[in-house]
């Protein structure tokens, strides 16, 4: 498997950017569900986390970015630099996660 750099910053110490190969992206989208929703309004009557949330939402941010690498890696890429996260609704009970950054070749 090729090993690629990610950073959310906008150069790989110690390397120079030798060829800039474009914006690289992954998404996914994902709906709560009943089971979800019901122990989520439970959980908004007495406070603290909504564990389920928080794991759909982890997941989603793992789908997106390994899709965001695949991308990068299929072109060449050494390094995917200036790495985002975004998120929007689509729908009432569903949301898109993006990861995207600028794929990249790297020189000594």
């Amino acid at each position: 498997m090729n090993e690629i750099i990610v950073t959310t910053g906008n150069e790989v110490p110690g390397k120079k950017i030798k060829e800039v190969l474009g914006v690289v992206k992954g998404n996914t989208v994902r709906a709560r569900n009943i089971g979800r929703d019901i122990g989520a309004g439970f959980k908004n009557l007495i406070g603290g986390e909504i564990r389920t949330y928080t794991d759909m939402i982890a997941q989603s941010r793992e789908e997106a970015y390994n899709r965001m690498v695949n991308q990068a890696i299929e072109r060449g890429a050494d390094a995917i630099i200036g790495v985002r996260f975004m998120t929007s609704m689509i729908m009432q009970g569903a949301s898109e996660m993006l990861a995207y950054g600028t794929a990249v070749k790297l020189g000594k």
